[in-house]
């Protein structure tokens, strides 16, 4: 049965105040990177507890830009996780670096074991991803940064809000990494539109991530009078154009403002799906943060495909049929072209078959209860529906990559 009225995979909570902010910017004068990006990288700063923030135009950009700061380039590798969007390989590619693929645990996150057995004395760096807004094992991973010089810079693209053992973070005193990177893209629990923030703890290297998001000039747009009140600025090295405008920090400062409450309503809906697929033995339902607050960006729903007739992507065509917007988070990094004729086929089993059986469904504040309740009876329709008769054997998962 198809039900007409469709229910998007997400919808981004964007009110009055966001479009006030945006309005009194324009009328402002000043678009562009300014004041309100100021105030939005203090206000940021302050909300994690990290030393400094930085406002930039992506994830990828704050990712890539820590890197570089941090001296990563040729000849050197960074090891990160196969679960994961391409932006995270693409940020190290870009810094003439190898990227190196560990394992995942059975969350979905970089597994510090895989990741011990993948260091040489090339590794430079090592790149957790916090997949769905779920911590990863940072204590394991920190202890082997320690143990091999290596550096650490989070990719918390879905982790705005998280925290791992009562810390936000990146947090002053509760973090051993280098750098962390956010995303405020359209579909994260913080949005901007397009945007991101690099947060660290180190001085040094926050006045290099400054200088270089900004083509390498030594003075920001708005602000380029000397001490002595000349106007003057010098370009100090071969920089980016990485920096965020006003009118995306306008927004971001409300949407700041609202995290709190947009992380305790992902929470309660995500309880909500938890406690439903619970009673379903055919599904296994999201990891639970053992260690610290799971920010909830995705919902991420897996199959027990020996119990079902069908497999994961019959079942992504029936809820489309049903009316109801999914997505697979992520395809492995190893499955890409691009990423095979880079070399990048390490073995990675475990990520491989997660991938095989795992999807993500809608999970936003503006849902309601009859939208989630609607979300749960059509998987519980569909896995009725097809699971697998006593005696009767389940089909193949999916051939595993070679």
């Amino acid at each position: 049965m198809t039900n007409p009225s469709y229910l998007p995979f997400n919808v981004p909570e964007i009110g009055d105040e966001e479009i006030a902010a945006v309005i009194e910017t324009m009328r402002s004068g000043w678009l562009t990177t300014g004041a309100r990006t100021a105030a939005f990288e203090s206000d940021f700063q302050r909300y994690t507890g990290a030393r400094f923030a930085l406002a930039l135009n992506s994830c990828t950009a704050a990712l890539h830009l820590a890197l570089v700061a941090l001296g990563v380039g040729p000849g050197d590798e960074v090891i990160t996780t196969p679960l994961t969007f391409c932006s995270t390989v693409h940020a190290i590619v870009h810094t003439g670096a190898t990227p190196v693929l560990a394992d995942v645990d059975e969350n979905g996150n970089l597994d510090p074991q895989s990741v011990e057995a993948r260091i040489t004395p090339r590794t430079k760096a090592l790149l957790p991803v916090h997949l769905a807004g779920l911590p990863c094992q940072m204590d394991e991973l920190w202890q082997l940064a320690k143990r091999h010089r290596l550096l650490v810079v989070e990719d918390a693209a879905h982790a705005v809000g998280t925290h791992y053992r009562g810390h936000h973070l990146g947090a002053v005193g509760a973090s051993e990494s280098d750098a962390v990177a956010y995303s405020f893209y359209a579909t994260k629990n913080l949005t901007t539109g397009e945007g991101g923030m690099v947060t660290t703890n180190r001085e040094e290297l926050f006045l290099r991530m400054k200088c270089l998001a900004l083509h390498g000039i030594n003075r920001d747009a708005w602000n380029r009078y000397s001490e002595k009140g000349t106007w003057f600025y010098q370009v100090l090295e071969v920089g980016f154009k990485y920096n965020l405008s006003d009118l995306q920090s306008a927004i971001g400062i409300q949407q700041l403002q609202k995290l709190e409450r947009f992380t305790a309503r992902r929470r309660d809906l995500a309880s909500r799906y938890q406690r439903a697929f619970a009673a379903i033995p055919e599904l296994e339902c999201a990891p639970e943060a053992q260690e610290g607050r799971h920010a909830w960006h995705l919902y991420l729903l897996r199959l027990r495909l020996d119990q079902l007739r069908i497999g994961r992507d019959e079942v992504l065509a029936q809820l489309r049929e049903r009316g109801i917007g999914i997505s697979v988070h992520f395809i492995p990094v190893p499955l890409h072209p691009v990423y095979q004729e880079l070399g990048l086929r390490n073995p990675c089993p475990k990520a491989i078959a997660m991938y095989e059986r795992m999807f993500s469904l809608p999970l936003y504040p503006a849902m309601t209860e009859e939208q989630v309740d609607r979300v749960i009876g059509a998987v519980s329709e569909i896995v009725r529906e097809h699971r697998v008769a006593v005696g009767v054997a389940a089909p193949a998962a999916l051939a595993n990559w070679q």
